[in-house]
């Protein structure tokens, strides 16, 4: 089985989002693969998703049921891929990584979206209007088929 974890600051919008959608995505591609997430930060731990988020992935059909918690460094052995929301997730997590092998395995979400920029990330919708959260699902939502894309690969 492979894993991922997806990972932001707070772990109460954008990773949970972002774990709730490779979840189905894999899911429907018939990959057996475990989905996570964390907040780099301690802010929300125990707390739910972030309301807007629950409220777009329940409006897009995705299960929102979440529980935030924190990245650790034991997840490089849980994980084969971690991918974070932006660059100053980048930085917390490599800062925990005590070998090339785990810092190989820590990637920008955005990576594994075709028609993004090199080095594009994924906003940090937190304390804005409900529209950036649909434009966050967006992101994600085109990243995560990149991701499937890689996972299928990977496996054969």
């Amino acid at each position: 089985m492979q894993s991922v974890a997806m990972v932001c600051l707070g772990n109460i919008c954008r990773s949970p989002m972002a774990e709730h959608v490779l979840r189905r995505k894999v899911s429907e591609a018939g990959l057996d693969v475990h989905v996570a997430s964390s907040g780099t930060g301690d802010w929300h731990l125990g707390e739910a998703a972030n309301p807007k988020t629950a409220q777009v992935l329940k409006e897009h059909g995705y299960t929102f049921d979440h529980t935030a918690q924190q990245f650790q460094s034991t997840w490089f052995e849980k994980f084969d891929l971690i991918l974070v929301m932006d660059k100053s997730n980048l930085q917390n997590v490599l800062s925990l990584a005590s070998s090339e092998e785990q810092k190989s395995k820590v990637k920008l979400l955005r990576e594994f979206d075709a028609t993004a920029t090199s080095g594009a990330e994924v906003p940090d919708p937190y304390n804005y209007p409900i529209d950036a959260y649909y434009e966050v699902l967006d992101m994600v939502e085109a990243a995560c088929d990149g991701v499937v894309e890689f996972l299928m690969q990977r496996k054969r």
